[in-house]
């Protein structure tokens, strides 16, 4: 028998934590294992880091630019993180989950906020917690990416964000890399059924079904 293709609207996977706690490394595996998400490439002001690509991993502009498109009304959100200004682009995203696309969304607590704001019903949100304070610090130590000065800063960020854990709709405990993958994983695949999401079973159980 064929198998049966429903037609959905895109969801909007917020994945959200304190810089060590394991989201990239999560967010890079959902991507790999899952081909029916993509990553929203958001705008920022930061200088471009080796090995990153335009368009891929971000749009890279000045700050005159991206003033301007704050401005034009261009971003669902968009915030400033250690001094570079990031936003999620409103026209590329609706494009997405109108197509029935979904999109992963690497920002903060500040920018899932505004998204709830601004599309609620195509949000689904995941906080990643450390197991430990003393894990984070170990983990963002052996990174060797940034200096002690920034190490320290990501900490003293670390317990602030963490307070705002109770704003996302699941929250999982990045004790076991494994294991947390498997449970976003499953987050998603559920998220993904939901009746409102499925814009094509009121035609299915009509047709398909004569109900």
């Amino acid at each position: 028998m064929p198998k049966i293709e429903i037609a959905r609207r895109g969801l909007m996977l917020v994945l959200s934590s304190p810089s060590g706690a394991g989201k990239t490394t999560i967010a890079r595996a959902l991507l790999e294992r899952d081909s029916d998400i993509a990553m929203s490439v958001s705008y920022t002001t930061r200088p471009k880091r080796p090995g990153e690509t335009e368009g891929k991993d971000y749009h890279f502009v000045d700050a005159a630019a991206f003033a301007e498109m704050v401005k034009a009304g261009a971003f669902l959100e968009h915030a400033e993180v250690f001094g570079n200004a990031y936003g999620t682009p409103k026209a590329e995203v609706e494009a997405s989950l109108d197509a029935g696309r979904d999109l992963l969304f690497d920002i903060d607590w500040q920018g899932h906020r505004e998204l709830k704001r601004m599309a609620d019903g195509d949000l689904v949100s995941v906080f990643i917690l450390p197991p430990s304070t003393e894990e984070l610090a170990r983990r963002l130590h052996i990174r060797a990416q940034d200096s002690e000065e920034v190490v320290q800063r990501r900490m003293a960020k670390a317990e602030g964000e963490i307070r705002h854990w109770d704003e996302f709709g699941h929250v999982v405990i990045n004790d076991d890399l494994e294991e947390s993958i498997a449970a976003i994983l499953s987050i998603l695949r559920a998220e993904r059924l939901r009746r409102e999401r499925r814009t094509g079973l009121r035609d299915f159980v009509r047709q398909g079904l004569g109900v």
